[in-house]
């Protein structure tokens, strides 16, 4: 006898080639959630935890470009840190500070620590080729250079747009199928993130844009050649941030059935404990007891040479080495209204996290405004 099942459906792909969880309806429950909703997950925690203590200046609150971005509807979370101290944050009503929450590509800064210790260290030269660390590697990244991959600026057969993931003919969508963020269709097997990676091709790699060529594709081709160059696995390396950003709660990252984390995207974690990670950043790799992740040589040079700009709405933010920067501060968005920002000069990160809930989950206008709303803020002494 067949016990007959039906698709999970939260991953089941339904209306305009999303799953379930990524639609409007239910986008705030999967963002919230989404470390229990996909497929395959990893999970750590540190030893050591990098003490937060309140001095909540009250005056940030009724600043008018902060307390705009606080009323909206898709608001979850807001803090704002400096050295050891929370100078503010606020919450939802269906939210709190211990609540995990995915901040999708924000997780990509993670390379820029794990690239800037690679290249300190001999074991990854940015002006080689990426067939020259992966020769299985398919003819969408073997002839472009790692620098051009760290920058966002190759061309190929992959596609995904930096603010708006509707277009069903998106190459990201089987992507996220492989990374068991979604179900395949009926009598298609699931895949696996390298795999996919492999089957990208290209006739030509030169960016002829002014600004970034967006695609997740590339920071996980970054991770797996940070992976082979160092001889050691992804997860080793995210422990290790981990541990030196001391944070409290777990930082769930959602990997393929093969356990490769997706370090494109996948981190979910607390707003509080985004702060802590942003805060390596703002010390330039410098975590808690003696640990250090990254290389501050390197951290520098990623906000003093930056590549393309962003996108045409923000020519003045630019795409270095998977962090975006205006020259002073250091960062990176995520789909759906994240954004981490942290500034070297102050030693302030400026956390915000929200679901917003139109259909392609992004909005240039409200990015770029609430991003200058963080660096002001981050740049005050």
């Amino acid at each position: 006898m067949t016990i007959a099942s039906i698709p999970n459906p939260d991953l089941a792909v339904t209306d305009h080639n999303k799953p379930r969880w990524n639609l409007p309806d239910h986008r705030r429950h999967g963002f919230h959630n989404l470390h229990t909703i996909v497929r395959y997950s990893l999970s750590f925690r540190a030893a050591s935890v990098l003490p937060l203590v309140k001095e909540i200046d009250w005056t940030i609150g009724e600043r008018a470009d902060v307390a705009r971005f606080l009323a909206m509807p898709h608001f979850s979370a807001f803090v704002v840190v400096r050295g050891h101290r929370i100078l503010y944050e606020a919450y939802a009503p269906d939210f709190g500070p211990d609540r995990p929450h995915t901040i999708q590509s924000i997780t990509k800064t993670t390379l820029n620590l794990m690239l800037g210790r690679c290249v300190a260290d001999g074991l990854i030269d940015l002006d080689r080729k990426v067939r020259d660390y992966l020769p299985e590697i398919g003819t969408g990244y073997a002839d472009a250079t790692l620098r051009d991959v760290a920058d966002m600026n190759v061309a190929n057969d992959y596609s995904e747009d930096l603010e708006d993931v509707s277009d069903s003919r998106a190459t990201w969508f089987l992507m996220e199928r492989d990374l068991g963020w979604r179900l395949p269709p009926e009598g298609e097997k699931e895949g696996t993130t390298r795999s996919f990676l492999c089957r990208i091709a290209s006739d030509d790699l030169v960016n002829l844009t002014d600004h970034i060529i967006y695609k997740t594709a590339n920071s996980e081709v970054i991770g797996w050649v940070i992976e082979r160059a160092s001889g050691r696995a992804l997860r080793e390396w995210l422990i290790e941030i981990v541990e030196a950003a001391g944070l409290e709660g777990c930082f769930h990252m959602t990997c393929d059935r093969e356990g490769v984390p997706q370090v494109g995207g996948g981190a979910c974690l607390s707003a509080r404990d985004l702060a802590r990670y942003g805060l390596l950043f703002a010390r330039k790799g410098e975590g808690v007891n003696d640990r250090r992740v990254g290389n501050t040589a390197f951290t520098e040079e990623t906000r003093r040479n930056p590549g393309p700009s962003v996108s045409k709405e923000r020519e003045w933010t630019r795409y270095s080495r998977q962090a975006m920067t205006d020259g002073t501060w250091l960062g990176h968005g995520g789909h759906g209204g994240q954004f981490m920002l942290s500034n070297p000069d102050t030693g302030t990160v400026v956390v915000y996290l929200s679901v917003l809930e139109n259909a392609s989950a992004g909005d240039p206008n409200f990015s770029a405004a609430m991003v200058k709303m963080m660096a002001r803020l981050a740049a005050e002494r």
